[in-house]
């Protein structure tokens, strides 16, 4: 189950995002069974930083919000009050 989710997040390319919910429906679970599962996850080769609320709120991180927007703005995303700015044109449907 992890490993189809790392699977998928490895395929969102830098500068791009996806949604809890989309990850979810990818691999048959519900957006916070997901989120649970990433929380967990400390390996950077799988980019967890690019999983977000379907509302374009950023969401969780393990390593805490303000890393997970400093990794997102490093990769071209911009972000304002907790939210991703042109969310749709930075989404990647799984």
């Amino acid at each position: 189950m992890r490993n189809n989710i790392y699977k998928f997040l490895k395929k969102i390319p830098k500068g791009r995002i996806t949604t809890y919910k989309l990850l979810g429906d990818a691999v048959g679970l519900h957006p916070r069974v997901v989120g649970s599962l990433l929380r967990k996850n400390f390996d950077k080769k799988v980019p967890c930083h690019r999983v977000v609320c379907s509302d374009g709120n950023i969401g969780g991180y393990n390593r805490g919000i303000k890393q997970k927007i400093k990794i997102l703005e490093s990769e071209g995303i911009k972000i304002k009050n907790g939210k991703i700015i042109d969310f749709k044109k930075k989404l990647v449907k799984i």
